[in-house]
C-alpha cells in the first residue's frame, strides 16, 4: 500500500504523542506540520523528523498533503475542520468534534459536499483495552448488555495545566474534555444513545491556578464542573454517567463496568489504549482477569488516522469517524440541555457501532 501525505496543523502538547505513534505506521508519512506559532512549528518538525514547517495557509494549500490532523483547541475544531475540507483535504480531529450540535452537523455536511472523509478522536478506542472488551461482548461472555456505569472523577486542571484557563470556559468542563474518551468507548462496545436526562452544577464559581507559569492566577469558571446523566441505549441498556472535576479527594468508582445478563465486565481506562480487562460471574467471589486479545497497549495516537488512510485506500468505513463523534457531541450537549430543562432529551442523531479491529494483526497493520 502507498504511503498517504499527511499534514499536522496545531503543535501544542498533545502533538507529540501523534508525531511519535503516526511515524510507527507504514502508511502515513509526515510530511509538514504547522502551528500560528512557526517557531512551535519549526521546533516540532527538527525534533520529529518532518520534512516541512509551515504556516496553516501553506499547509492547506500544498498539494501533497492528504489528510490533515487538526490538534487546535476545542472551539476552533469545527473552523479548522471546514477549512481542511475547503482546501480538498480529508480531516481527523482532536476531540470533542465541535463544541454544538450545529458546528458539528455543519462540518459534516460540507463532507458529504466535497466527497471527503472526516476522522476524530478518541482513537484509545482501537486499542487493546477497548477492543477486547468488545471482542468479549460480541462474543456473549457477559450475555446481553443490560446497564453500565462510567465515571471520570477529578479535582480539576489548574493543578498540572500549563494554561488551563480553556477548561472552565464555554464549551469545555469535564463533559466535553474528558466525556469523549467514555462516550466513543460506550457507543464502540454496546451502541448508540436514543435519550439522555441529568444534572449538572458549577460548584466553584472560581478556580485557583497553582501550575506554573500562571500559579495564584484566578479562573471565573462558565461551565458545569459535575454532570451526572442517565443514558438510555437503543438496545435497552442504561448507563449512569459522571464527570467531575470537582472530587477533590480519593474514589472507589470504576472507569466503566458492563453489567450484562450472565456476568459484569470491569473496561479499563478509555484514555488510555490497554489496561486491565476483568470479568465477573455469578457465584464467583473474584475477579477473572482477561489477557488483551488486540495490540496497541501503549500511547498510539494516531491509530485512528492510519485506520482513517487504510479505509480510503480499500474503500472501507473508517472507525473513527464523524457519525460517531457526531453522536457524542449530541450526547453531551443534550445532557446539558436536559439539566437545564429538567427533562428527558430525544437525541437527533444516531450512528453505527464502527467495526470491531480485527483481532491477531500484527502491529501497525490495519486489515487482514
Amino acid at each position: 500500500m502507498s504511503q498517504t501525505q499527511i499534514g499536522v496543523i496545531g503543535c501544542g502538547n498533545i502533538s507529540k504523542a501523534y508525531f511519535k505513534a503516526c511515524k510507527q505506521f507504514p502508511v502515513l508519512n509526515l510530511l509538514a506540520c504547522a502551528d500560528l506559532d512557526i517557531t512551535r512549528a519549526q521546533a516540532m518538525a527538527k525534533e520529529f523528523n518532518i520534512p516541512r514547517a509551515v504556516s496553516v495557509d501553506e499547509l492547506l494549500n500544498d498539494p501533497e498533503v492528504q489528510i490533515v490532523i487538526n490538534l487546535t483547541i476545542p472551539k476552533a475544531h469545527a473552523e479548522v475542520d471546514m477549512r481542511i475540507l475547503e482546501s480538498g483535504k480529508h480531516a481527523f480531529s482532536e476531540k470533542p468534534f465541535s463544541l454544538t450540535l450545529q458546528e458539528g452537523k455543519q462540518v459534516m455536511a460540507a463532507s458529504h459536499s466535497h466527497g471527503l472523509r472526516v476522522g476524530c478522536a478518541p482513537d484509545t478506542v482501537l486499542g487493546a483495552g477497548i477492543q477486547t472488551c468488545r471482542k468479549l461482548i460480541d462474543e456473549g461472555a457477559i450475555g446481553t448488555p443490560v446497564a453500565a456505569t462510567a465515571n471520570m472523577l477529578c479535582g480539576g486542571h489548574e493543578t498540572w495545566h500549563p494554561s488551563p484557563e480553556f477548561y472552565y470556559e464555554k464549551g469545555g468542563g469535564p463533559m466535553f474534555d474528558m466525556g469523549p474518551y467514555y462516550l466513543h468507548a460506550l457507543i464502540t462496545m454496546i451502541g448508540p444513545v436514543r435519550r439522555v436526562t441529568g444534572s449538572a452544577r458549577i460548584t466553584f464559581p472560581e478556580r485557583t491556578i497553582t501550575s506554573q507559569p500562571k500559579h495564584g492566577n484566578i479562573i471565573k469558571v462558565e461551565v458545569p464542573t459535575h454532570i451526572s446523566a442517565v443514558l438510555d441505549f437503543a438496545n435497552g441498556a442504561i448507563c449512569n454517567f459522571t464527570t467531575s472535576f470537582d472530587i477533590k479527594g480519593r474514589h472507589s468508582l470504576p472507569c466503566i463496568e458492563i453489567y450484562g445478563s450472565e456476568g459484569t465486565l470491569q473496561v479499563p481506562d478509555p484514555n488510555g489504549f490497554g489496561g486491565q480487562v476483568r470479568i465477573g460471574k455469578p457465584g464467583s467471589k473474584d475477579w477473572e482477569e482477561i489477557p488483551l486479545t488486540h495490540p496497541y497497549h501503549e500511547n498510539s495516537r494516531g491509530l485512528g488516522v492510519a485506520d482513517m488512510a487504510t479505509a480510503i485506500a480499500s474503500g472501507r468505513k473508517h472507525r473513527a469517524n464523524g457519525e460517531v463523534a457526531l453522536h457524542a457531541v449530541d450526547i453531551m450537549e443534550s445532557i446539558h440541555t436536559a439539566s437545564e430543562s429538567g427533562r428527558y432529551v430525544e437525541l437527533t442523531t444516531t450512528c453505527e457501532r464502527p467495526a470491531a479491529m480485527v483481532a491477531g494483526l500484527p502491529a501497525y497493520t490495519l486489515d487482514s
